[in-house]
Formats: C-alpha cells, structure tokens, sequence
C-alpha cells in the first residue's frame, strides 16, 4: 500500500445531549458567543483550544465544526458539556458523537490528465470552462473526490478516517488503471 500524506482539513460531528439548553442563559457563561436569534437558532460558540466552532440549539443538540482530529472533535464537545454543567443549566451525561463528514486533502505524486479521467470514469463530472477542478464520486466508501491538474484532490463525504485513507488509495490505483497520472 502507497502511503499518502493526507492532511485532515475540518470535521464536522454532531451529539445530542438529551437535556434542553436555554441559549440566554448560556451566552451569559460563555465567552466568545455570537446569539441572534432572528438570524439563526442556535448560539454560535469559538473555542479556541482546540480550534473550533460549535453551534448549540435549546434542543441540545451541539454541532462542531472546523476540528481536526477526533479527539479534538471530542475535547471541544467535553468544553461544551463542563459549560452547560459549571452553568447550573444542565447535566447531560448520555451523548455520543457522531461524526458526520471528514474534509481531508492530499497530493498525488504526479499530475493529472482531466480529461482523460472525464472520458474513462463514470462517475465524474468535469466543466473546465465553470470550476478547473473534476468532481469524481466513489460508491464505496461512500465519497466525493475534487481533483486538480496539479495532482491535488480534496476528499469529502467520510464518517471515518480509515475511509479516506482507502478512498484515497483506490481513486489512486484507478488513475494509474486507466494511464490517467503525468508521472
């Protein structure tokens, strides 16, 4: 297996606390708060260790943004939890979280023929006249590839690390299948 340097760019996770979160009450325990409730319902929250965003509903779901690794996914949602319980406005104890989409880049070795990758795959969409990059879409792992001339590819769409790991390593072998990398 060809090892790739595949940079994690963001993550995006959610959890569900299972208490309800008065987002008034919160602004006054959080620095750092942006709360406009006629612009968007939740209460926008920076941390800054580790950097990240957070969007917190009265429901109590939490969603995070802008992390990139799972443990800082984790940290930053622990961050949210000790403010809820240090508040007195709640003590969730039962969540779990759920990452929802891994934003990770990488670059080939080579440079990429586009067009030659339009014509033989599928599964890709490539309109250099409107985006210089070609969207190629993968069923297993269930991911979206933009790639570039240059030979960089953004991955998007993973729940798992191991995903784009292996997402990336395919997409590689089906290039080099088909004659499409500029070594």
């Amino acid at each position: 297996m060809t090892k790739f340097n595949i940079k994690i760019e963001n993550i995006v996770a959610s959890a569900s606390l299972g208490v309800r979160v008065p987002l008034e009450k919160m602004i006054k325990y959080l620095e750092g708060t942006e709360y406009e409730p006629e612009q968007f319902p939740g209460l926008v929250y920076r941390v800054k260790d580790p950097k990240a965003a957070t969007l917190i509903f009265s429901s109590g779901k939490i969603v995070c943004t802008g992390a990139r690794s799972i443990e800082d996914v984790k940290r930053v949602v622990k961050k949210v939890i000790d403010a809820i319980k240090s508040a007195g406005i709640g003590n969730p104890t039962k969540y779990t979280v759920q990452i929802e989409n891994i934003v990770a880049s990488a670059k080939l070795k080579s440079t990429l023929n586009l067009d030659k990758i339009a014509f033989e795959v599928e599964e890709s969409e490539y309109e250099p006249e409107q985006f210089p990059g070609l969207v190629l879409r993968m069923r297993n792992p269930k991911v979206a590839f933009l790639l570039f001339s240059s030979g960089k590819i953004v991955c998007t769409g993973a729940r798992k690390i191991k995903d784009v790991e292996s997402a990336v390593e395919m997409l590689s072998g089906k290039l080099k299948s088909i004659g499409a990398l500029n070594e």
